[in-house]
């Protein structure tokens, strides 16, 4: 059985540095940030429907929802 071979702590540096200019690292590291995007949309969106039941066993509806949250919003209309 051979020795396992241990790499120097300057060939470690040099291999991270070759590793981290390499087109392929790149573009995993592309589809990793995508991937991560996703599914932040995915969660806020799942968080928003939550809210909008909560709102909704409140009884606040997208006709009703001003004056149940700011009171008469005769103030603010356009």
């Amino acid at each position: 059985m051979m020795a396992e071979k241990w790499l120097t702590d300057q060939e470690v540096e040099q291999e991270i540095e070759s590793l981290r200019t390499s087109p392929m690292v790149q573009l995993a590291r592309r589809e990793q940030a995508l991937k991560y995007k996703r599914r932040q949309a995915l969660y806020q969106l799942r968080n928003l429907e939550k809210r909008g039941c909560k709102l909704a066993e409140q009884g606040i509806t997208m006709d009703n929802i001003e004056v149940m949250l700011f009171g008469d919003t005769e103030d603010f209309e356009d």
